[in-house]
């Protein structure tokens, strides 16, 4: 109970000089009941009055203290003569530990206070004593409730400071999240754009260099497809690099296209039987209303997996997509007939398998990647289309 309640030290000027002044208020007031009572009063009486207030000038730093000081310089001054107790000096004291410290160090204070309040006029007054106990007792009272409520609104005040602090850490960190969880997005459409087209590109220049010697003219036909590859690339690519370079306040409708959906997945099968893939896409059930976020999903889904077959399989391979529209879910299947088990794992299993996971568990689906029961690679997935994002 006797330790500091926190204040500094060093404390500023203007508690300094708010300190000396309730000391010197207190002070006075004892004096002024001094000199009220049978004219002037001894010069001792005056300096014992003072001395009694005087530890009020430490009540921020040592509150409970400070309050005992004064209490125990009260009872024994009343002892030697009654004029010279500071009633104000002991109900500041009150309140400073009302103010600063727990609100048990207040009651046992206020209520030690109490007890020595009622002593006095008892042995004091006698009889008559319960008169002025109401009086002393209700300033008593008075003091604690306002120590209290300094203390309660100071707590409010500082629970104000750190739930704003608190939230303004949150609120840094959601929108770090955020930005990770734009990043990483980005870096997935790169990842299936670039693969992609660079795959396709590959593709097809070796399928160029290839008839170039027999069929100059197919030769030609395969490199105009791989100039229009390589634009189309080029062009996703700086979409996506304008969104990253794209400054708030800007219009992002400028710099942004379609998302892609399941209509271009014709122009994707297409543009992979351009390249040498020999692929079929199989539509089963009844087409409902897809969610647009499932609908580029499956596209990626269907443009990795079929980027690691151009990669893999070896020739001669073909490839065949199936979508089946079932009651709530939409199940997609990629399957080939090349290498399979038999080839190397591809190298961008790792993050493409991951992306492909990561984009499907958004649905409330999952993947599953492997051999296929004879020859070749299989991806299956399974979307949710009852409630889109599921947590």
């Amino acid at each position: 109970m006797l330790r500091a309640p926190g204040y500094p030290a060093v404390r500023t000027a203007v508690r300094w000089v708010s300190d000396v002044l309730v000391t010197l208020v207190a002070g006075a007031a004892a004096l002024l009941a001094l000199f009220h009572d049978n004219g002037a009063p001894p010069p001792a009486a005056v300096a014992v009055a003072f001395l009694i207030a005087t530890p009020l000038l430490l009540r921020r730093r040592w509150p409970v203290a400070v309050f005992g000081c004064i209490l125990a310089a009260a009872i024994c001054a009343g002892l030697w003569d009654l004029r010279t107790i500071d009633g104000l000096a002991l109900l500041i004291g009150l309140y400073t530990v009302a103010a600063s410290r727990p609100r048990r160090d207040a009651l046992v204070s206020a209520a030690v206070l109490e007890v020595a309040t009622v002593t006095a006029l008892i042995v004091v007054t006698g009889g008559a004593w319960w008169y002025d106990a109401i009086f002393l007792s209700g300033m008593n009272a008075a003091a604690l409730g306002l120590g209290l409520y300094a203390a309660t609104r100071r707590a409010y005040l500082a629970e104000l400071h750190d739930r704003a602090e608190r939230l303004e850490r949150e609120r840094n960190q959601q929108g770090a999240l955020a930005a990770a969880a734009e990043r990483a997005r980005i870096a997935r459409e790169m990842h299936d754009i670039v693969a992609h087209h660079l795959t396709v590109m590959v593709t097809l220049s070796e399928a160029a260099v290839a008839a170039s010697a027999a069929s100059p003219e197919r030769a030609t036909d395969v490199m105009r497809t791989v100039s229009a590859t390589g634009r189309r690339a080029l062009a996703d690519t700086r979409r996506l690099l304008g969104v990253l370079r794209q400054q708030p306040g800007d219009d992002a409708a400028g710099a942004r296209e379609p998302v892609p959906d399941l209509a271009q997945l014709d122009a994707l099968i297409e543009q992979v039987r351009a390249a040498g893939l020999a692929t079929t896409l199989e539509v089963h059930g009844s087409v409902p209303e897809v969610p647009p976020g499932v609908q580029l999903t499956v596209y990626r889904l269907v443009q990795e997996a079929l980027t690691n077959t151009l990669k893999h399989a070896g020739a001669g391979a073909r490839a065949r997509v199936r979508l089946r529209y079932l009651p709530g879910e939409l199940r997609v299947d990629i399957d080939d007939d090349g290498a399979g088990s038999a080839a190397p794992a591809p190298a961008s299993a790792g993050s493409g398998l991951a992306g492909m996971r990561e984009r499907v568990r958004a649905y409330g689906g999952s993947v599953r990647a492997g051999p296929g029961p004879s020859a070749g690679w299989t991806v299956s997935a399974r979307l949710n289309l009852d409630g889109g994002d599921i947590t």
